[in-house]
């Protein structure tokens, strides 16, 4: 049984895949391209995060941030790697999808690379309702980053 958990920051698996996901941005994307947030980032007023988890296993992780009262962003999703073609990415995707109607967002946008490794994320925005889109918040045009936005129903 899969359970979401609110946080959980402090954790030691979640900081672990925070770092491996921080690492393989870094491999991937340019210095002025990276925008995951680190363990700080995190923990920011304006960014719910939730943890997802199989027992005592971690199956991964995502968090939006509120850029304004109708607009949210989608943030550091992650699959653990023993999780990985399960369904996670499309569980935490609906949960952040759910808790952003439930706060009332009419938006929800996202930045992800343009690079092969980020196909099958993209694949999986585009199948749940995701449109490209121009750059949003601070965004700057970037070719090595796409947006994405969908509409919150």
């Amino acid at each position: 049984m899969l359970t979401f958990k609110l946080a959980q920051l402090d954790n030691p698996q979640v900081i672990a895949l925070l770092e491996e996901h921080l690492e393989d941005m870094q491999a991937t994307s340019p210095p002025e391209s990276k925008h995951a947030l680190d363990l700080g980032g995190l923990r920011g007023k304006d960014i719910q995060f939730w943890s997802l988890w199989q027992g005592e296993l971690l199956a991964g992780f995502a968090a939006y941030k509120r850029l304004d009262d109708n607009h949210a962003e989608l943030k550091s999703m992650r699959t653990s790697r023993q999780f990985k073609q399960r369904g996670i990415a499309t569980k935490l995707l609906l949960h952040i999808l759910n808790e952003a109607t439930l706060h009332a967002f009419k938006q929800i946008s996202l930045e992800t690379g343009t690079m092969e490794y980020f196909a099958p994320a993209r694949a999986l925005y585009l199948k749940h309702g995701f449109n490209y889109c121009e750059p949003f918040a601070d965004y700057q045009l970037d070719p090595n980053s796409c947006f994405m936005t969908r509409e919150i129903v």
